[in-house]
């Protein structure tokens, strides 16, 4: 998503460096929305080492930290560590409903390999 702010006639394009997909924000919204959430947590969007692939993919309410990077998604706002920028930028989640496949998914144009349940990947 690209979000272009005009501010005394200079033109500045924010780019976030990864998308949601309408049901991903359907679902975080619900989430968000949930009695005794905590307001002072935002959603973290990352990597760490592990999984079968060499790295998964991180996403759940954290609070922000020094060196993370802020961004915002339709209203939500969110958070990752600069340095995992380099493995997620263009990166698209998406929520899956159904009974055979239900949670978030990935898809990142970053990683060179998956593995097969798709949290896991190697660039």
């Amino acid at each position: 998503m690209q979000i272009i702010l005009k501010l005394l006639n200079m033109e500045i394009n924010i780019i976030t460096p990864v998308t949601l997909t309408e049901g991903a924000i359907a679902e975080i919204n619900r989430l968000m929305s949930e009695p005794g959430f905590d307001n002072t947590q935002l959603l973290r969007v990352g990597v760490k080492g592990g999984g079968c692939s060499g790295m998964s993919y991180i996403l759940g309410f954290d609070k922000p930290e020094e060196a993370d990077d802020r961004f915002e998604i339709e209203g939500i706002p969110c958070i990752m560590n600069k340095s995992h920028g380099i493995y997620l930028m263009g990166m698209q989640i998406d929520w899956q409903g159904g009974l055979n496949s239900r949670g978030f998914t990935f898809s990142n144009p970053n990683a060179s390999k998956t593995c097969g349940c798709g949290t896991s990947f190697a660039v």
